[in-house]
């Protein structure tokens, strides 16, 4: 078996849809995981069939025997963690951590499956990490390592940034802004093009412009080292038509508080799942 560190670790991957394969993707790019056995009952997706580092496993059962990981990382859905973790109890053991990337279940429910002597860490990924240009927010519990949770810190910087918090409950607003932020891009698209039609443009003119603008602008806020309020205002002239649309989105009724009452439902949504 492969020692925890930042290279050749052995995986389990529980769980390989669209988050889990991309993320397996990504670990196989970088040379992380040297041997990965993956629980998926709907098979491998196709860009991951013949790697000869990757084992598919019907179910815990199938396993190959005398396989320990490293880590066992959990990637299925929020709804059926519960009935699945208890598979895995017999895994718990000093020298392997449970990564999870499920939204809204709580640290505290995966003691209560695994058992208290658990190396648990939670994560929060989004959706960009299936390009490599994911954000995820983790904690992890005290039986967790420094060696186990820069093994963790690896598997998911691999797929974007990763920032650490000590707080648990803080998982619940970064889900509402991170976790649940593309799909607020992805409407923010669909508003600008529906304007742009009322404004007077062929309908596939304007989602063209929409979603070159908000990529072009979301990677010029990637590479640069400015601030976004100082971007925003390096593209505002005074008394210019930048100036007459932000007197409309900045004004008191406008995006703020639309954004704030958006987060703070997903927010308590969030904590609502968890119970």
């Amino acid at each position: 078996m492969a020692q925890a560190g930042t290279q050749g670790c052995t995986l389990l991957l529980v769980g390989c849809g669209k988050m889990g394969g991309a993320m397996l993707d990504g670990w196989l790019t970088a040379g992380i995981a040297s041997s990965v056995a993956v629980v998926e009952p709907s098979g491998l997706p196709e860009s991951l069939r013949g790697n000869p580092a990757v084992v598919l496993a019907g179910g815990p059962d199938s396993v190959p025997a005398g396989f320990v990981p490293d880590v066992v990382v959990l990637a299925v859905k929020p709804q059926v963690m519960d009935s699945v973790l208890p598979a895995y109890r017999a895994l718990v053991r000093p020298g392997t951590v449970f990564l999870s990337v499920a939204a809204g279940k709580t640290i505290a429910s995966f003691e209560s499956a695994l058992g208290e002597g658990a190396a648990i860490v939670r994560s929060m990924p989004n959706t960009p990490a299936a390009i490599g240009r994911g954000m995820t927010v983790a904690v992890g519990n005290p039986v967790v390592t420094e060696a186990q949770k820069t093994l963790c810190d690896s598997l998911l910087r691999a797929v974007g940034d990763v920032a650490w918090v000590e707080d648990e409950s803080l998982l619940d607003p970064v889900t509402a802004v991170s976790g649940s932020g593309p799909a607020y891009i992805f409407l923010m698209v669909e508003a600008m093009a529906k304007a742009g039609e009322a404004a007077g443009l062929p309908a596939e003119l304007a989602m063209r412009l929409a979603r070159a603008t908000v990529a072009g602008a979301g990677e010029l806020l990637h590479q640069s080292p400015t601030g976004a309020a100082d971007l925003r205002k390096a593209v505002t002239s005074p008394n210019g038509t930048t100036q007459a649309a932000l007197d409309v989105l900045m004004a008191g009724d406008g995006i703020q508080p639309l954004f704030d009452r958006a987060v703070a439902a997903a927010a308590n949504r969030s904590r609502e799942l968890a119970k």
